[in-house]
């Protein structure tokens, strides 16, 4: 009996050092692609200090761009840092800059009084506007469903939510985080009817 208890324990202490050579020389375990997309996440930061009267609809523009766009992210700035996407309320028709921004560019977006006055909806504005700064031009004329038909889809459009293929546009400008690479086309758009 004392002979079958040595032979069992150096049995169960030879299996040990086997499980822990092994383990020491396997290979590493790749890390999850999720750090992969997050690494690719370009985010952007927006100024809307001077866009007073539009803190609502400017929320609800960015978190539309938030929820349908997996690789860019939109983040108020700190006050006193700069911010890619400068926001300010006008008095005319509301334009932006056409981009793709850069991180470390600047582009403007005029969220303009008039086409509130005319009926048109304030988070449509703002999505639509912020939409050019992500590099989507005016979709005009076009449907409501289509978020850069802009004023041609009429005042009773409320939408604010970019559709499938101006998703997709933006994902492709943003790849990989290489909207660094890819210049701002500066255009300034007017969303006038």
């Amino acid at each position: 009996m004392p002979h079958f208890s040595w032979l069992k324990a150096a049995g169960t202490a030879a299996a040990i050092t086997l499980v822990a050579a092994t383990a020491a020389h396997a290979a590493p375990v790749p890390e999850p692609a999720a750090a992969e997309r997050s690494a690719a996440v370009v985010t952007l930061h927006y100024d809307d200090s001077r866009a007073g009267g539009w803190e609502a609809a400017i929320s609800a523009g960015v978190a539309s761009w938030n929820q349908n766009v997996g690789n860019v992210r939109l983040a108020e700035a700190a006050p006193g840092t700069r911010a890619e996407i400068q926001i300010v309320a006008t008095s005319g028709w509301p334009q932006a800059t056409l981009g793709p921004v850069r991180p470390g560019g600047q582009v403007r977006v005029e969220l303009g009084s008039q086409a509130v006055s005319q009926g048109y909806d304030k988070t449509r504005i703002a999505a639509h506007e912020i939409g050019h700064s992500l590099g989507l031009p005016d979709t005009k004329p076009g449907p409501c469903s289509q978020l850069m038909s802009g004023s041609s889809a009429g005042i009773s459009c409320r939408n604010a939510i970019p559709n499938a293929t101006e998703q997709a546009r933006v994902e492709s400008a943003y790849a990989n985080g290489l909207a660094s690479l890819v210049p701002t086309d500066g255009r300034t758009l007017v969303d006038a009817p």
